[in-house]
């Protein structure tokens, strides 16, 4: 929702341009829910055009001194801003539980993984090395170098509002880069506190800004001729949508979309354990998760013993407010996000899946205006329903009946996502015939969310991902830096007279 006149009241979300807060001059602005209590805690500003150009112009402005800044001089200040973040993990863990509503054990867990990135990104000095060739040619060297590109700009969903940006912000601040994060605009808090803890540990003003917003700052940012790249995480029309314009204007992109992601599970599998990984897999986070199992593929004869497994976990998840203890499944992050997700398990039902557990309605008590949905099972779905073809992102799990692991494959290889995939078998003949078949980005063999290390990369496969590069990692590294190759030879080694050849080793 948005208003013009915003309640005085209500906690303000200010933008952060060249190293100070910058209160939205747009008169526009977009409310923040807690969604386990259902009200707004805070208004967040929505950037005009002219706001995305103030971020863009600060961080044209300190490229050419932070590109010039030795790697390890950039490498210590992310090593200063890893220890902040380690002091600050709670706090953020409560920002993201508050905002987003997942339980805050999982929360930490985010936080990790993103502090992580920052790890890697800390061997900036050795990441950036090049290659050296001695004589390739007549009294003739050749060498090569990794530059910046100069003002880059992230767009991060709501679902991972820490992890997702630290993604790409340490990396492209260690290759050089300038930056400007769009994060969502449903959980912008922690984005901030990022933004003030890089300049606490010494990053000078302007590397790092944060402008909040809708489509309105999203197009600004396609369209400025300043940002020279892209990255994005979330749905697969907003990937292709910022993919297509953004290289349409000579951008480097790189745009990760939506997923699909099945589990097999094989008639040899440890039972206990695949029903184990599905109930995290599918309900954790609400199964607001890009990562998230949202169909089990049940191979032979192993459908009804995985069903029967399969109901009283599910019906017993502890739903509430993520930031008791002892809750499992937190709410999900706005009423409308809620509703979107019903209008799947109606379309379930209407197309004929057999809804075995119902999670609409479900109320928690002392919350009853929070966004949650109980946990949601469908069995007997089969490719062509929409609750199959398309993503979910909530507490839903649907199976799907198989006779044989060739059938699974073809199953999951037919579909227009390629993100993430697991396979629960006790063979390991199968376990290397999955990996080598599947065109999937993502592989797990007994694990069910294969999200990579930070010294790996993360991505997709098909409509999962737009461009050519993966996010964070060595491929992280690659995108947010332009190679150069480098031929020298000095005068007294030259030759006399004109060479009308390519220089070639004697």
């Amino acid at each position: 929702m948005n208003r013009k006149s915003p309640e005085l009241s209500i906690r303000q979300i200010a933008h952060y341009i060249d190293g100070r807060e910058v209160a939205g001059a747009s008169g526009r602005h977009s409310d923040v829910f807690d969604p386990a209590l259902g009200n707004v805690a805070a208004q967040v500003a929505l950037a005009s055009v002219e706001e995305v150009d103030a971020a863009v112009a600060a961080a044209r402005r300190a490229f050419p001194a932070w590109s010039e800044t030795p790697p390890l001089k950039r490498a210590r200040i992310l090593f200063a801003f890893k220890a902040l973040l380690d002091a600050h993990a709670d706090e953020f863990a409560e920002l993201i539980t508050r905002e987003h509503g997942k339980v805050f054990s999982d929360a930490k867990g985010e936080v990790t993984r993103g502090i992580e990135v920052v790890e890697f990104a800390c061997a900036a000095p050795h990441l950036l090395k090049g290659q050296y060739s001695d004589q390739i040619g007549g009294g003739i060297d050749n060498f090569s170098l990794r530059q910046p590109l100069g003002v880059v700009a992230g767009i991060t969903p709501f679902n991972f509002p820490f992890m997702v940006p630290l993604w790409m912000i340490p990396v492209a601040l260690a290759c050089g880069n300038t930056f400007v994060l769009k994060p969502s605009e449903r959980d912008p808090s922690p984005s901030l506190l990022m933004a003030k803890l890089l300049k606490q540990a010494g990053l000078p003003d302007g590397v790092f800004n944060v402008v909040h917003g809708d489509k309105t700052a999203v197009d600004a940012l396609i369209e400025h001729p300043e940002v020279v790249a892209l990255s994005f995480v979330g749905s697969t029309p907003i990937a292709e949508y910022i993919y297509s314009h953004g290289t349409a204007r000579g951008k480097r992109v790189q745009a990760l979309g939506g997923a699909k992601n099945h589990l097999i599970v094989m008639p040899d599998a440890d039972l206990d354990q695949a029903v184990d990984a599905l109930i995290g897999a599918a309900y954790g986070s609400a199964g607001e998760r890009c990562m998230a199992i949202s169909v089990a593929v049940a191979v032979g004869d192993v459908a009804d013993r995985l069903v029967d497994k399969l109901v009283p976990r599910i019906e017993s998840l502890k739903i509430g407010s993520g930031l008791d203890a002892s809750i499992e499944m937190g709410p999900l992050v706005t009423a409308a996000h809620r509703e979107k997700v019903v209008g799947y398990i109606d379309a379930g039902v209407a197309e004929g899946a057999k809804l075995v557990v119902d999670g609409r309605g479900h109320v928690v008590a002392g919350h009853e205006n929070g966004f949650f949905l109980g946990g949601t099972l469908f069995d007997h779905v089969t490719p062509e329903m929409k609750i199959h073809r398309e993503e979910i992102f909530g507490p839903v799990l649907g199976i799907v009946r198989v006779p044989d692991f060739a059938s699974a494959v073809e199953l999951i290889n037919a579909h227009e996502f390629g993100n993430g995939v697991s396979c629960y078998t006790s063979d390991g003949g199968v376990a290397r015939a999955f990996a080598r078949q599947i065109k999937c980005g993502m592989v797990g063999i007994n694990v069910p969310i294969p999200v990579p290390m930070a010294w790996h990369s993360f991505g997709g496969w098909k409509r999962s991902l737009f461009g050519d590069a993966h996010i964070y990692g060595e491929e992280g590294v690659r995108f947010y830096t332009r190679y150069k190759s480098v031929m020298q030879r000095w005068p007294d080694s030259i030759a006399k007279g004109a060479q009308f050849t390519m220089p070639v080793a004697h």
